[in-house]
């Protein structure tokens, strides 16, 4: 780093580049008076470094200090995401499965892990969670596998998610603290075992206030980043009232250091259309505001806004006026039996220059 200085009442001016976690960000110089503490922070949480500098008699700068600091801050607004969930319904579907466009950032979701005992009567865990998703053909190799092939490949895990073995699946913590730490070693274990980059927050169901909700959850995102064990996070809540409420008290108090928002857009009526798509995606950009908002489709046509009638015309308006934070799919799962044609579609828009 240089620091051009002439005389002791002279202040820095240059451009300082930081590096962390092998990512370079250029920072905007401000002037900074000598035996000031100068910061440069980073916004796509990789992490910021701090360095402290005083004036000495021959007029050279040293440098006090120097500090790496993680960031829990969440990642900048990136219009190229690709999100799809997998491995929820159990029919053999394998990463290799999905076509992968090299000029995206592709991410798979595991659905899911619960906190809830494995065994056909399933009862919650206090944040003790488990595996569910198809472990035959999702293994921890295969993460590594499609990882190796495909620089652009990242893989999450979900939270939650509907229902456990023919019930509802609900967000059920003892206390925020024992939740958070059964979360916390749990999750560590599974998320290094299986090499995976995030979590995606999924609970539909609760048995605990919104503000309960939010600080289980937020203090598990922070912990897990700061100890660097993830380096993004989403959620995936839906248009009703009970889940609103809790994401929204999650994203109030903790938005910051959420990545995505991957907003279940296909929860809508069937048939919904493209204004009214539209109309819902601007809805809620100002209920996650700042957030990145991916839109989504429902790949059995169950719901929302289908690709054949319009979803992509949707998302071409949206990318154009630079509010589509990305597409995610439900599921690979599936899209299997369509030869995965709309993964096809998504990405290729995402790829081409708005």
């Amino acid at each position: 780093m240089d620091f051009g200085e002439k005389r002791r009442s002279e202040t820095v001016r240059d451009a300082v580049t930081c590096t962390a976690h092998a990512r370079r960000k250029t920072v905007t110089s401000r002037r900074l008076d000598f035996g000031e503490v100068f910061a440069c922070q980073e916004r796509n949480g990789s992490g910021s470094i701090g360095l402290k500098v005083r004036r000495v008699g021959n007029g050279e700068v040293v440098v006090l200090a120097l500090l790496a600091m993680t960031s829990t801050q969440a990642t900048t607004s990136k219009s190229d995401i690709f999100r799809e969930y997998i491995g929820a319904e159990f029919n053999n579907v394998k990463f290799s499965d999905v076509p992968i466009n090299p000029n995206v950032e592709f991410h798979y979701i595991l659905a899911f892990a619960i906190d809830y005992t494995t065994s056909s009567s399933s009862s919650p865990t206090n944040g003790d969670f488990n595996v569910f998703w198809d472990t035959d053909n999702l293994t921890p190799s295969q993460v590594s596998s499609i990882k190796s092939q495909h620089s652009n490949v990242k893989v999450a895990l979900s939270l939650g998610g509907d229902s456990v073995n023919g019930g509802s699946c609900y967000f059920s913590p003892s206390s925020v603290d024992s939740w958070v730490s059964n979360a916390v070693s749990s999750l560590t274990n599974i998320i290094q075992e299986y090499n995976l980059d995030g979590i995606d927050i999924d609970y539909e169901h609760f048995h605990a206030d919104p503000e309960t909700f939010a600080e289980c959850i937020g203090k598990l995102i922070t912990t897990l980043k700061n100890n660097g064990v993830i380096s993004f996070a989403s959620i995936a809540p839906f248009d009703d009232d009970d889940v609103q409420s809790h994401y929204q008290a999650l994203w109030k108090s903790y938005g910051h250091i959420i990545d995505y928002v991957n907003f279940q857009f296909y929860a809508y009526d069937e048939g919904t259309t493209v204004s009214q798509f539209i109309k819902y995606f601007e809805t809620q950009r100002s209920n996650y505001e700042g957030g990145s908002i991916l839109a989504s489709f429902i790949s059995d046509g169950s719901g929302g806004l289908a690709p054949q009638n319009g979803f992509f015309t949707a998302c071409g308006r949206l990318r154009n006026q630079g509010k589509l934070g990305g597409i995610f799919v439900w599921s690979a799962d599936d899209s299997k039996a369509l030869g995965f044609r709309y993964e096809k579609q998504s990405q290729a828009l995402l790829a081409s220059h708005p």
